[in-house]
């Protein structure tokens, strides 16, 4: 026994002691039967720091107590996307569709001494080209002409060399969309043609008569917009010659 107290003694060494404890604390305030020890801590140092923004006192409720005080304002999906859905544009004006503008351009081309307004004229606008192509092409179609394919081509081709020919004479220079824009919308005169041509024979010499005034009519209308919209004064001869000779294709095609 005495070596194992000795290795106890050597095995758990501590520096506490029984000594070290504080007085024992009465639950009953009278030492009853349940009093105990416990180690010396001061509950008075439990308390931290605490920040001052804690310590400020709570702001006093100044509203009613049925009708509370609006604290959030529910934003609406127009407010939430910052304008209108009703001030939006039309969709076919965002499409670059405008009725307006596709009307005038058609009445400048049907009334060659009708004065073309250049700010409208210098607008790419392709849908009344593409009608009036393919208008062009179905009155071809009518007169037993499948002819859709040099139609298109045609157009291309004419359009690449206007556009060529234009930036060269032109000072401000002008777009390749402008071009087809104006040659297309000049083609209107030419379905007249097309729509004759269904109806009688272009062969004789009153067809030669009228094809030649349909080509005036296009090369006329295609120049006079073209000098408005690139303030070409003076070379109106000059543009509407090369117009002259693309629409003469055209007018070719729809005679034979």
């Amino acid at each position: 026994m005495s070596g194992f107290d000795s290795f106890n003694a050597d095995f758990f060494q501590t520096s506490y002691s029984i000594d070290d404890q504080a007085q024992p604390y009465d639950y009953g305030g009278s030492g009853g039967p349940y009093s105990k020890q416990y180690g010396g801590y001061e509950y008075s140092q439990q308390s931290g720091f605490i920040p001052p923004e804690m310590m400020q006192q709570q702001q006093p409720y100044t509203g009613q107590i049925y009708q509370p005080t609006q604290t959030y304002t529910p934003t609406s999906a127009q407010s939430f996307y910052g304008s209108s859905f009703e001030d939006e544009p039309p969709l076919l004006e965002e499409l670059g569709i405008n009725f307006d503008h596709i009307w005038q351009k058609t009445l400048t081309v049907l009334h060659p001494l009708k004065v073309a307004d250049g700010s409208i004229m210098n607008e790419t606008d392709l849908a009344g080209p593409m009608v009036f192509c393919l208008a062009f092409g179905a009155t071809l179609l009518l007169a037993g002409k499948i002819q859709f394919g040099y139609v298109y081509g045609i157009s291309a081709i004419g359009c690449l060399g206007m556009f060529c020919l234009l930036n060269l004479m032109s000072m401000t220079g002008v777009s390749f969309g402008c071009v087809a824009s104006v040659l297309g919308y000049c083609l209107l005169p030419m379905i007249l043609l097309s729509t004759f041509a269904v109806v009688f024979s272009l062969q004789g010499m009153m067809g030669i008569i009228l094809t030649a005034g349909i080509i005036g009519w296009c090369s006329f209308s295609a120049s006079k917009i073209f000098i408005s919209a690139l303030a070409m004064e003076g070379q109106q001869l000059l543009v509407a010659y090369p117009c002259a000779l693309l629409y003469g294709v055209f007018a070719l095609i729809s005679v034979f």
